[in-house]
């Protein structure tokens, strides 16, 4: 088994999409700092950026550090799709109302693969974030990631357990059953809970956003402090958010709307 003797359950794709991930997260990482992150043994990651520095996937600095090369910046680089706009555009008066209602930083996301792209308030004083290909969040680390997982289809579900649920502090859930039990709790209540999951002191509530006449789901979410204090104060407004924002989804937007947002111009 070339080159996995030591990883049998890991694949080639899920040792290149660490590495990438891994520089993604930090910018320009020594192989050192790709195999701590990565969890690749040293070998391993030496041979697989080498051959992506071939293709100029990565780029190698003169302090022997790696960061993305051409190809992987203008992905990095390009416009979300249509839908991710469209649901930024929908969902910002939602969120800036949440926010009003719980002082408490919101984020809306939806499942792109087996990561969570997001859109956030965090301030007062800062509108919602724009989209970008680099605001991904794990989904099996996050409430937002967990409450689109509890609603999302069978395969995408069975995609996010048979891959690294990556240990990201103490509380992460990495045994796949464990977190499919999780969602079936999520199912029945409603909500997502992530108790410092993801980071040591993060916490956060979760509900799914179901728009039947679309493909897929979002979900939404609030940061707490005390999962058990906070959490029945922010119940009622977060599940009003999820109805409005789903009414607001199940809209169909209008092909200039949609070209605006993109920002082209009409044929």
């Amino acid at each position: 088994m070339a080159g996995g003797a030591r990883e049998p359950g890991r694949s080639v794709i899920s040792k290149i999409a660490a590495i990438l991930l891994a520089v993604a997260e930090e910018g320009g990482c020594t192989l050192t700092q790709i195999a701590a992150r990565s969890g690749l043994p040293l070998s391993t990651v030496h041979r697989l950026v080498t051959e992506l520095a071939g293709w100029q996937v990565l780029v190698r600095d003169e302090d022997g550090r790696y960061g993305a090369g051409p190809p992987l910046a203008a992905v990095a680089s390009a416009r979300p799709p249509a839908p991710l706009l469209d649901l930024r555009e929908r969902a910002v008066p939602v969120m800036e109302e949440l926010f009003r209602a719980t002082a408490s930083p919101v984020r809306v996301g939806v499942l792109e693969g087996t990561a969570v792209s997001y859109v956030e308030k965090t301030s007062r004083h800062r509108p919602v974030t724009r989209l970008s290909p680099a605001a991904r969040l794990p989904a099996h680390a996050t409430a937002l990631g967990k409450a689109l997982l509890a609603v999302a289809p069978t395969r995408t579900l069975e995609a996010v357990l048979r891959s690294e649920l990556r240990r990201y502090t103490p509380g992460t859930i990495t045994r796949p059953e464990r977190l499919r039990w999780l969602l079936r709790t999520v199912r029945m209540s409603g909500l997502a809970l992530c108790d410092r999951e993801l980071d040591p002191t993060g916490r956060a509530v979760a509900a799914p956003v179901v728009v039947p006449s679309r493909s897929g789901t979002a979900a939404i979410e609030v940061a707490v402090s005390d999962l058990g204090r906070d959490v029945p104060s922010v119940r009622t407004p977060l599940a009003l958010a999820a109805a409005w924002l789903s009414r607001e989804l199940a809209v169909p937007v209008e092909p200039a709307a949609r070209l605006s947002a993109a920002g082209g111009d009409p044929a």
